[in-house]
């Protein structure tokens, strides 16, 4: 990781330690859930050019099962956690297998499809609650020790398990798997050429990104205590797709502040009833037409270069003042080598 986005990752994680004291704890951590749902869909369009509409079955159906593995099954919440992201890293395969042999809107007419099957499949499965959803869902302990049932120390478990979750983010877009899927969204015929089987990197990317989101998902059924229908409805496609493109489409930190900048909108100007989609709309359009990179993708290389222009200034200022006074400066050494 380039020392860029180290002190990036470092200056995020001091200030959402502090975060809880500030804002309400619920609000954070739901942030947090859909940020690494976003970064499962990023994963998905912005590094394999794959576009999907049937991510929220990935992300409902894994708070589906976390939250029934925790409350009927009694499993501890670390457990109950991996049960909801391998549950959606298995779906997100089997929309692999049935999609990614499609191209363009045809595929994303497949998820899509296979989304609203798992919607129904919500609406009529007992062990769902319905259209009730599945309520009461018990927060637990972390090893056995800490109580998680206090939102404080909840928040600080999903901090943790975010930030390894960028972490690993981070690792799969970095490593050769994800220069190819960089080459892949770049000209698939010239991958085919050099030997990749662009199939096999579908299937694997379409699980990688499942797990992402069941992992997301896991975590807002704790936080809020419950999984509705609402976390399997077709317009959470639309809230993940606009997070994405907001913050940065193929950005490390775009998918964070999309889900962020959405989720605030959706919550602070709740009062305004259905305008709110007016308002998400306006902020989309503004977005997109003043950052055509999303807000991350603009304001990153330009803090960059910020940044480096700073960091030569700082050195060439230290080397100044590391002179010894007196000393014969390197024009002065050529000159009596000239002179000689």
């Amino acid at each position: 990781m380039s020392w860029q986005k180290t002190a990036w990752l470092v200056g995020a994680v001091a200030i959402a330690a502090a975060l809880p004291f500030f804002v309400y704890p619920v609000f954070l951590m739901q942030a947090m859930a859909l940020a690494i749902f976003a970064c499962g869909f990023n994963l998905l369009l912005g590094y394999a050019g794959i576009l999907s509409f049937g991510h929220a079955a990935l992300f409902g159906s894994a708070a589906y099962v976390c939250g029934y593995a925790a409350k009927a099954w009694h499993l501890p919440t670390e457990l109950a956690i991996l049960c909801g992201t391998a549950a959606s890293g298995i779906l997100g395969l089997v929309y692999g297998i049935l999609a990614s042999r499609q191209r363009g809107i045809y595929l994303a007419m497949i998820t899509f499809a296979l989304s609203q099957m798992i919607y129904f499949i919500c609406v009529q499965a007992p062990f769902t609650g319905g259209e009730d959803g599945l309520q009461g869902i018990p927060r637990g302990t972390f090893l056995g020790i800490v109580n998680l049932s206090q939102s404080l120390n909840l928040y600080y478990f999903d901090l943790g398990v975010f930030v390894l979750a960028l972490l690993l983010f981070w690792r799969i877009i970095e490593s050769p798997f994800g220069q190819v899927l960089r080459a892949m969204k770049g000209n698939e015929l010239r991958t085919v050429s050099l030997g990749y089987d662009v199939d096999v990197l579908k299937l694997v990317c379409f699980a990688m990104s499942g797990a992402f989101s069941g992992l997301g998902g896991s975590l807002q059924a704790f936080a809020l205590g419950f999984a509705s229908l609402d976390n399997v409805q077709w317009h959470v496609n639309g809230d993940v797709i606009l997070m994405t493109l907001l913050g940065g489409l193929g950005t490390f930190f775009g998918p964070v502040v999309g889900a962020v900048l959405v989720l605030s909108i959706q919550n602070y100007l709740a009062s305004l009833g259905g305008i709110v989609t007016i308002v998400e709309g306006v902020v989309f359009a503004t977005i997109v037409m003043t950052f055509r990179r999303g807000l991350v993708g603009e304001l990153q290389p330009r803090l960059g270069r910020l940044l480096r222009a700073w960091t030569r200034r700082g050195a060439v200022e230290q080397a100044s003042v590391d002179i010894v006074p007196g000393a014969k400066q390197p024009t002065d050494v050529a000159g009596s080598r000239s002179v000689a």
